[in-house]
């Protein structure tokens, strides 16, 4: 929770927690009166003044206005999306100071110091969603150089080719397609045991990877053994419309200690050395042997997850949960839920747990 001393108003607690935020993603706070575009990658000004009003923070990269944060008081709670409307008034406002192209801001925020949502305008039919945090100055600049953005360029997937695909295979990827162009935030792949599910995920991935220019994805499993037969499977892995295997033409990565290389386009991990990244600390590879979930000493409650500036929430654009009826996402919820990904649950045995 937020601390703050009794003279303190909700408004201002709010404020210093989105200013701690803020600061961890990589922005310089700065006053409208004394705006330094040279401080850092990105710069958050206070109370910019806009043709409607000042805004709560506008935030600038490169010298340009890109966003703008609404800030609410903590006891909106879950009724935050009340302010969207508002936030999306300072989007359109002229800024004083500041050229206008008549270009709405793509990227909004409405945060209270505790929730934070979040919305890109480039997006088909923006609508906000929960992400832990802000995103760096440095993702809103590869965002805007992108040009469209991702839940945009996910309508570019052209019809499957199905080429020594099976019936289910086809199904499977057709109808995940289908889930992300309608930017659904979660997906459930269901096939039955030595019907290719890891096949039918790394054929979905290619796809995302050529034709949706999607940056990073995570494989993420609950054992090492599982990790190296995935790897294995990238490995050999051909693609029906080029000669070349997978692995070369673009980078996988098995994690098997805390260095996360940035240029790996696909990253395969075990959840347990995944929350250990997150941490910041190393993980012994016998930690990887046994699934986590059928441990003696497992714990009982959530592991909590604080906000890491080498693997930010935005590092993967697609996360893909493998054997996920397992209960991975149970105990381990909290390390999914950090990154403002797509998730894509694969499993063989669809029951009350794995739905859940």
């Amino acid at each position: 929770r937020m601390a703050g001393s009794p003279n303190q108003n909700p408004e201002q607690i709010a404020r210093d927690a989105i200013d701690a935020q803020l600061r961890a993603a990589g922005w310089v706070i700065q006053s409208k009166d004394a705006i330094n575009f040279h401080a850092g990658q990105g710069q958050a000004v206070r109370e910019y003044t806009t043709d409607t009003g000042p805004a709560d923070y506008v935030l600038f990269v490169d010298g340009q206005p890109v966003g703008v944060i609404e800030a609410k008081k903590e006891t909106l709670g879950q009724n935050i999306t009340v302010v969207e409307d508002q936030t999306a008034d300072y989007s359109a406002a002229k800024l004083k100071w500041v050229q206008s192209t008549g270009v709405l801001l793509p990227f909004l925020y409405e945060a209270t110091g505790v929730l934070t949502r979040f919305t890109d305008q480039r997006d088909p039919k923006p609508r906000s969603r929960e992400v832990f945090s802000f995103h760096r100055p440095e993702t809103l600049r590869g965002w805007l150089a992108a040009g469209r953005s991702l839940r945009a360029r996910l309508q570019d997937l052209p019809a499957i080719d199905s080429t020594g695909l099976r019936d289910c295979q086809i199904d499977a990827i057709t109808h995940l397609d289908a889930s992300l162009k309608a930017a659904k935030p979660r997906a459930l792949v269901q096939m039955a045991t030595g019907s290719g599910k890891t096949f039918t995920a790394i054929t979905s991935i290619y796809r995302l990877l050529k034709h949706a220019r999607v940056r990073r994805v995570l494989f993420l499993v609950d054992t090492r053994n599982l990790g190296e037969q995935a790897e294995q499977e990238f490995l050999a892995y051909t693609p029906t419309d080029d000669n070349r295997k997978f692995t070369e033409l673009y980078t996988v990565a098995r994690l098997t200690s805390s260095h996360v290389p940035a240029d790996a386009e696909v990253c395969i991990s075990t959840i347990q050395r995944m929350y250990s990244i997150l941490q910041g600390r190393e993980l012994d590879a016998s930690a990887e042997d046994e699934n986590p979930a059928e441990r003696s000493d497992r714990r009982r409650e959530p592991l909590p997850v604080a906000y890491s500036e080498k693997i930010p929430p935005e590092f993967f654009d697609l996360i893909i949960i493998d054997e996920c009826h397992r209960s991975i996402y149970n105990l381990w919820r909290q390390v999914l839920d950090y990154f403002d990904a797509f998730l894509v649950g694969l499993t063989a045995t669809p029951d009350a747990r794995t739905y859940a």
